[in-house]
């Protein structure tokens, strides 16, 4: 019997870096479990600690009465919604929780293409990467109808800490804001690491010394240490970075809006993706882009 009070299973749809955590997270608490991933073979561990793996996505979401995607981008979230097997699937009165990174308009859509099957719709893309993943510290930025995102926050309370910032879609712009800020802060502390490197001083001694201050942050000590220590194992990937900057774009164009900060580090990213190969790295590889101007 799960925490949610009954043993309906539960859908979780996409077992990546993030996916993974968060589903050995609800398994954790006690919830009954079905996952699916498109890479079977990422699925298969949570099949030890007592998920069922289901061979489909139509298998998975079959009488869930909540489904979790965790996916690459919006055209693969659409790509399961309007799958005609997964629609056949799916019980009417399910509650489809999208996780992943997409676009204002993309959560619309999604919504509205669930409506005509009676299921209900919620954008809940979160900030933390694979450690706030790995430590169920997750923000979560939540766009739903306030019934649901009641019915939503004691599942989600097993992975961060769910917060109601609007109506479906405002998941997505609040997870565009947050990405224009990392990216933007990404970019202003691989510009100190280097004037630090490169003047004499220690960094790791100057990340001490900023703690608590104004210029303090997750990034600066999270991410100013990996390009001190050029580490760029992939915890957020900069083709991920990438395509949410250019999300951030196209929805600033729709609102009339200029940005030319994001304009600029989305132009970096972009170099530092395709031209040098760096889409599978972390977001704090732009260091890297950084030291080939230099």
């Amino acid at each position: 019997m799960g925490q949610n009070g009954e043993n309906t299973p539960i859908a979780f749809l996409g077992i990546g870096l993030m996916g993974l955590p968060m589903a050995e997270h609800l398994l954790e608490a006690g919830i009954n479990l079905r996952v699916w991933n498109r890479t079977a073979a990422k699925a298969k561990p949570l099949g030890a600690c007592g998920a069922h793996v289901a061979a489909s996505a139509h298998d998975a979401v079959a009488g869930a009465k909540i489904v979790i995607s965790m996916l690459s981008d919006g055209g693969a979230v659409f790509g399961l919604v309007q799958d005609p097997l997964v629609q056949s699937a799916l019980r009417e009165d399910a509650l489809w929780i999208d996780m992943s990174s997409t676009r204002r308009d993309e959560a619309v859509g999604i919504s509205k293409s669930l409506q005509t099957q009676k299921v209900e719709f919620i954008d809940a893309p979160v900030s933390g990467g694979t450690k706030g993943a790995a430590d169920a510290s997750l923000a979560i930025m939540v766009g739903a109808q306030t019934h649901n995102f009641e019915r939503a926050k004691p599942v989600l309370k097993h992975l961060g800490n769910p917060v109601h910032v609007g109506g479906v879609g405002s998941g997505q712009l609040a997870k565009l804001a947050n990405q224009l800020i990392v990216a933007l802060t990404i970019g202003a502390v691989a510009e100190a690491v280097l004037l630090l490197e490169k003047g004499g001083a220690d960094a790791g001694a100057v990340r001490d010394a900023l703690k608590g201050g104004f210029a303090d942050s997750v990034v600066l000590q999270q991410h100013g240490r990996r390009m001190s220590e050029r580490d760029f194992e992939p915890g957020g990937l900069s083709r991920l970075q990438l395509k949410d900057l250019e999300n951030v774009l196209i929805q600033a164009r729709e609102t009339g809006i200029e940005l030319p900060m994001t304009m600029s580090i989305r132009d970096r990213f972009d170099h530092y993706v395709k031209a040098m190969g760096g889409g599978e790295k972390d977001h704090s590889g732009l260091f890297e882009e950084l030291l080939a101007r230099n």
